[in-house]
């Protein structure tokens, strides 16, 4: 499995056009750094939207699911840094999902990602499971261009902390495929075609929301301070 975990949290977000530029030195140099110290965090990437929204994208894999809501996690939430605190404000429409991973396929981390969102129709989950599962996870990372792919489910409801009361109330994750490759091409028509909002939805998909992303910024825990 090319993740580093059994499970992954999901951040979705926009970010007021000022405050761009120090968003992402302030999530690179001190962010990033703080979160991947915590025990069980592996690894985070921040993306950058190529087509589609929200401009940001950003995953942790981690050990399990008890690391979101790990002691040591909670502490730094509820204790924002200074830096913290100024930036949180200037953050817009998140989404956040614990979640775990339920299947992967391929290997490797591609510098391009189609991030694809959605929850199952009432009824649907079976269905669009055994689909997702058997017939799309299988074959995606074969495929010309792309190199992995990876389904996740929202399973751990976020606690409220000081972080969320500043920048206000995060939207859940139900479900999300994440596939990644080296063609920018590849992708886009895959986000056309087969992950295309009438395939999922003809699968038992809702609510769905897609997005083509370039990877900006990675770090893991065993770099923190070396």
């Amino acid at each position: 499995m090319p993740l580093l975990g059994k499970a992954a949290m999901l951040l979705s977000f926009d970010v007021v056009p000022e405050a761009i530029s120090e968003h992402d030195e302030w999530h690179t140099h001190e962010h990033l750094p703080e979160r991947l110290s915590i025990p069980g965090f592996l690894r985070g990437t921040r993306w950058v939207a190529l087509h589609g929204q929200p401009r940001y994208f950003v995953m942790y894999e981690v050990e399990r699911l008890d690391t979101l809501v790990s002691a040591a996690y909670l502490e730094r939430l509820n204790h924002p840094t200074p830096w913290t605190s100024k930036i949180m404000p200037h953050y817009r429409g998140m989404t956040r999902g614990f979640c775990s991973v339920l299947g992967s396929s391929g290997s490797g981390m591609g510098h391009v990602g189609l991030l694809s969102r959605f929850k199952p129709a009432p009824g649907a989950k079976a269905v669009l499971s055994e689909w997702l599962g058997k017939e799309i996870l299988p074959r995606l990372a074969k495929r010309p261009g792309i190199g992995s792919a990876h389904l996740l489910e929202g399973s751990v409801a976020p606690p409220m902390t000081n972080e969320q009361r500043i920048r206000g109330v995060d939207v859940g994750v139900d479900w999300a495929l994440l596939t990644t490759g080296y063609s920018q091409e590849a992708l886009a028509a895959l986000a056309q075609a087969d992950l295309g909002v009438g395939q999922l939805e003809e699968h038992g998909a809702a609510g769905v929301v897609a997005a083509l992303y370039r990877a900006d910024y990675t770090l893991t825990a065993g770099e923190v301070g070396a």
